[in-house]
């Protein structure tokens, strides 16, 4: 826990041995971040999943005197499961606990990003947010003509006649990518119907162009009824709850202490090189952000 939560919560401890009358009636509102790439996870760069959320998440709904919690949404996307577990913690919380939740975009709420951002009763962004993006993609390589021209051959054994599709050292199959399509028609319909779902009657537009994948700035997003409004976590806040609302910021879990030391020595395990596996998630978490300009 960081010095400002066990701060917060020996005050709130203090708090309640005091006599009411003594009390400060100060309205109380969870702040949490979710910044990163959804489901993307790699030693010392750990991106958002419903494992890394849900502790903070039941911390920020369960604060002493708190009357909403406040999501503060930077994320390019990523994972449509993990974005989809996230979001439906994120509405059982405020069910059960009968609490508001606000959304607030900061650079990007797109893709996944924006699926978490549905998780908002309300959902409010900067005039240069991007925004939207409701669609599915999958990328990949094609090493094929890479690996005849040094003459290497690939072998591969399977079970299965889809087994190996879209195996990126062979000629991509027209069946295989007719297979990918139809998943993704699938998934892109389960976006859409909760994106309908969460905005109902306050989406505007045309549906093909809401729904193509295309992004807007936050002012655009308003003008489509993706958001609600303009502004920032404190300011819409105070407008809400008052100049004298307690702002409690609730950090998302982070690793054991021990595993935290372990990874600081682990360069020095490998001076000189480069963890591949490491490199090559963070040209995709690079790539993930570029596809917005960010």
């Amino acid at each position: 826990m960081s010095e400002p939560s066990v701060w917060s919560s020996l005050r709130d401890r203090l708090a309640a041995l005091l006599p009411s009358r003594f009390r400060s009636e100060r309205p109380v509102v969870a702040i949490l971040r979710l910044t990163g790439v959804i489901g993307a996870a790699i030693p010392l760069r750990q991106g958002l999943s419903l494992a890394l959320c849900a502790p903070a998440l039941e911390r920020a709904f369960s604060l002493r005197g708190v009357k909403a919690v406040a999501l503060v949404v930077n994320s390019p996307g990523g994972s449509a499961v993990q974005s989809h577990l996230i979001f439906r913690r994120i509405r059982a919380l405020a069910e059960e606990k009968k609490l508001p939740v606000f959304v607030f975009a900061e650079d990007a709420a797109a893709s996944g990003g924006y699926m978490l951002a549905c998780a908002g009763d309300e959902i409010f962004a900067d005039p240069s947010s991007i925004v939207g993006s409701i669609g599915v993609v999958s990328a990949g390589f094609g090493l094929d003509r890479f690996i005849e021209r040094f003459g290497i051959e690939r072998r591969i054994h399977a079970e299965g006649a889809h087994k190996a599709m879209l195996d990126p050292f062979r000629p991509e199959q027209p069946e295989d990518v007719a297979l990918l399509k139809a998943i993704q028609a699938k998934v892109h319909a389960a976006f859409v119907a909760l994106v309908k779902e969460r905005r109902g009657a306050r989406l505007k537009g045309d549906p093909e162009t809401l729904f193509s994948g295309a992004v807007w700035s936050g002012s655009e997003a308003l003008d489509l009824g993706l958001v609600d409004g303009l502004g920032d976590v404190r300011s819409v806040m105070r407008q809400r709850f008052g100049e004298k609302v307690q702002l409690r910021p609730v950090p998302l879990a982070r690793p054991h202490l021990l595993r935290r030391l372990f990874d600081r020595r682990e360069p020095s395990l490998h001076a000189g090189l480069v963890d591949p596996a490491a490199l090559i998630a963070a040209l995709e978490e690079r790539a993930a952000w570029a596809r917005f300009g960010l």
